[in-house]
């Protein structure tokens, strides 16, 4: 018998392997601008939602989505401000 924890790492796996960069980009950028959050918040309450580590999410981050993520943080002053910094994802 499968109990709810099994099953919902079975669901969360079962939406990870659906998920593409660009379609988690979208995803991401939906959450953004519905709930008016960062991009930060934003990934990690789709994690939370759909009870995904936060750790098996950086596959699925492209481009895009990495350099708006460091804008944010550059912004907050959470990394450096740089032409060459990047995010170690």
């Amino acid at each position: 018998r499968r109990t709810n924890k099994s099953i919902k790492k079975t669901h969360s796996k079962k939406i990870l392997m659906l998920m593409n960069s660009k379609k988690f980009a979208l995803t991401i950028e939906s959450i953004v601008k519905e709930k008016r959050i960062s991009y930060m918040d934003a990934i990690l309450k789709f994690c939370e939602e759909n009870d995904i580590d936060p750790s098996s999410v950086g596959s699925l981050i492209n481009k895009s989505l990495k350099e708006k993520i460091q804008l944010e943080a550059e912004k907050l002053n959470l990394i450096e401000k740089s032409s060459t910094a990047t995010l170690p994802l």
